[in-house]
């Protein structure tokens, strides 16, 4: 192989290891940001709500 050959793959392997490493930051922030208290929309607002709706059944039923 020549000195062009090896250069070109070089360049290939780093573009795909790049656009992966890309891939995985985009993935971890998406995942990250549902994590983040954000007025409503997002799993941990959503899980508060259940826990407070879950503490009023249990107040309920500890009344009783």
């Amino acid at each position: 192989m020549s000195w062009a050959d090896w250069a070109g793959l070089i360049v290939s392997v780093l573009s795909i290891v790049g656009a992966f490493v890309m891939a995985i930051q985009w993935v971890v922030r998406h995942y990250l940001n549902e994590l983040k208290p954000n007025h409503g929309t997002s799993l941990s607002d959503r899980v508060s709500r259940i826990e407070a709706k879950l503490e009023t059944v249990l107040d309920l039923l500890k009344k009783e």
